[in-house]
């Protein structure tokens, strides 16, 4: 007799053990028709695995996140099949389900061309319209290795070279194509459906190691229905327009260069914004009671190796060894060198909490195929900071930082906003009774803050639960940003202490938090959120002057200099080109106001003014224009 237990609660009791399509269709005709996989007590399995001891089943249907998920898996095999069927010579090597799609890397000596991707989607059309079964099969690993050695496949016979012993060697077939996968999968080809598409050609080392071969990866996105497919194409199309990378060369602000990949060369106009962001920060911490601190960007390994960052994020690290024998590193985090700070003199009870706030810069080791923009940075500025307090003090500092993270958003025009709770992990340092109170704090700040939030259970760091927020743009794409972290653990490893009201020693709690997380970042979402056009007070230059003709300069001066003392970012145009070129082409840089000056404007010391992405053009006295333009600010 099996038992199974249902999503909905309810149960089925069966003489036998039962696959999960036949439990399927006992419920319903429609549900085994729709359903692609089963999950076996929160573990996915094919949906022709046999159900053999009582258990809790959940029915996974094409529709969910985790059948939508399976589903690009299985897009990935198609992918990888029909690369070999038209490339018999490439090699495969590994095609994972990523958020809105898949891809797959393959080893080829031609670089792949946009027409290669479009023969590979009919073939793959093709494959899915033959609606060939998902096979799983159990190799034993010396049939596996010989296989895929004769197949000419390298790579996979390196991957199984690493599986454990103690774990299966997993073979799926569709048709003649075999490949080397956990699973699950659907049960046939068929059910990816037709709305897919290959969206991109792009280079992966092989394991993302710089030393090995440089594979060619496909990528690819694969949904449940045309409109979705359709959606998810017009957001592509839009991102690409808003690329800040883009955006950011059109209007001046940066650029990126070979020379010093994964950094940013700042030009004025972008530093400028740059810092305007950083001084909005600076003005919100300090009306919140933060010190703003300023630690070395290079430390010695000793303290890196008491913090537990060597030991975790050694790899990641930009280290340097000097002549006396020293090995240094380029800071990947703030929270050591802030709590150098702290240790300086005796804190009392009384003079918790403390805020120290940094905007620090940081360096990390990312891969040259992680490197993205401002997204993805070798050196950024975390908008740092470090909370000492005590364990009674967590819940109201968790509830002030997760209010001031909201308003903060709020300010820059997001709305739509998640929060990912991520709660004790199997290894943690700390006893339960400290992780109960840290893990009640956090989440009622969450609570009380009145947003939508999700629990990633276990996935909390080792040190302490965390929040994560998750801005949703103008586009629906979804951007994780500011953090909150509660943290016992480096506090006892750099020995930092408070006096309390009896005299003795304790260990403050850490709460570590930033805002935007990485101001370079987050400047980068806020470019495309806003398709360029930044809110005034952060344009880089937000009125610029344009005269009709030079006869009008002297006056345009004039404007000019009372603008400038107004604290208005202004520049003045005094080129010889039609006026119609000039708006054109300042539109085109997103300045946010024009001022146009001709005969009238002159005679009447006024100024003519006109919005970015407004077609009506507004008379205004000097001094009106100048007080309407101030209130933007």
């Amino acid at each position: 007799m099996v038992s199974i237990k249902l999503s909905d609660g309810s149960k089925k009791k069966f003489s036998s053990s039962i696959t999960g399509f036949e439990l399927a269709k006992s419920i319903s005709s429609s549900l085994s028709k729709s359903a692609v996989a089963i999950s076996i007590n929160g573990e996915l399995k094919d949906l022709n695995f046999e159900i053999k001891k009582d258990c809790d089943v959940k029915i996974i249907t094409k529709e969910t996140d985790e059948g939508i998920e399976i589903i690009r898996h299985d897009a990935a095999h198609v992918l990888a099949e029909a690369v070999k069927l038209l490339y018999p010579d490439v090699q495969v090597t590994i095609g994972p389900p990523i958020k809105n799609g898949f891809y797959y890397d393959f080893s080829k000596k031609k670089p792949f061309t946009p027409e290669d991707l479009i023969k590979i989607e009919k073939k793959m059309l093709e494959i899915i319209n033959n609606n060939m079964p998902f096979e799983r099969e159990v190799w034993d690993r010396k049939k596996a290795i010989s296989f895929f050695k004769n197949e000419g496949e390298i790579y996979k016979t390196e991957i199984i070279n690493d599986i454990s012993k103690n774990d299966e060697i997993s073979i799926y077939k569709q048709g003649k194509f075999l490949d080397l996968c956990k699973g699950p999968h659907s049960p046939s080809t068929g059910k990816i459906g037709k709305f897919f598409k290959l969206i991109k050609l792009a280079g992966a080392y092989w394991r993302g190691d710089s030393n090995n071969e440089m594979l060619q990866r496909i990528y690819g996105t694969a949904w449940t229905t045309k409109k979705d497919l359709d959606n998810y194409l017009n957001i592509l199309e839009e991102a690409e327009k808003r690329d800040h990378r883009k955006l950011g060369r059109e209007m001046d602000l940066f650029h990126f260069q070979e020379e010093s990949p994964g950094s940013i060369f700042w030009h004025e106009k972008g530093w400028d914004v740059f810092k305007r962001l950083e001084n909005y920060l600076r003005e919100k911490q300090l009306d919140s009671g933060y010190k703003e601190i300023n630690t070395p960007d290079m430390l010695d390994r000793s303290l890196w190796e008491k913090s537990g960052h060597w030991e975790k994020f050694k790899d990641n690290m930009f280290t340097i060894d000097t002549d006396d024998e020293r090995v240094f590193a380029l800071k990947p985090m703030n929270c050591p060198g802030c709590i150098q700070i702290f240790n300086q003199g005796i804190k009392s009870y009384k003079d918790l909490p403390i805020k120290f706030s940094e905007f620090g810069k940081v360096h990390r080791y990312e891969s040259s195929g992680a490197v993205h923009g401002m997204m993805r940075v070798r050196s950024f500025t975390q908008d740092d900071a470090h909370i000492f307090c005590t364990e009674d003090q967590i819940t109201s500092e968790c509830i002030e930082v997760t209010n001031l993270i909201l308003k903060i958003y709020k300010d820059f025009g997001f709305s739509n906003i998640k929060i990912n709770y991520a709660d004790r992990p199997e290894k943690r340092v700390g006893n339960d009774k400290i992780w109960d109170k840290s893990e009640q704090a956090l989440l009622k700040a969450i609570k009380k803050a009145g947003v939508e939030y999700k629990i990633n259970k276990g996935e909390g760091a080792f040190y302490g639960p965390k929040i994560e927020f998750v801005l949703k743009d103008a586009i629906d794409r979804e951007w994780q940003c500011g953090t909150v972290q509660v943290d016992f653990n480096l506090p006892e490893r750099l020995n930092a202490n408070y006096i309390d009201e009896k005299g003795s020693k304790q260990r403050p709690v850490l709460i570590h938090r930033a805002l935007f997380g990485s101001l370079e970042r987050f400047l980068g979402i806020l470019i495309e959120h806003y398709n360029g056009k930044l809110p005034f007070w952060l344009a880089p230059t937000q009125v610029v002057i344009c005269t009709i003709s030079e006869k009008f300069d002297t006056y345009a001066k004039e404007v000019f200099k009372d603008l400038s003392k107004s604290g208005i970012k202004v520049d003045f145009d005094s080129r010889g080109e039609k006026i119609s070129y000039k708006i054109r082409e300042h539109s085109h840089k997103k300045v946010p106001v024009i001022l146009i000056i001709g005969e009238k404007e002159k005679k009447e010391k006024s100024v003519t003014l006109k919005e970015l992405s407004v077609e009506k053009q507004n008379f205004f006295k000097l001094n009106t224009a100048i007080e309407f333009l101030k209130k933007k600010i």
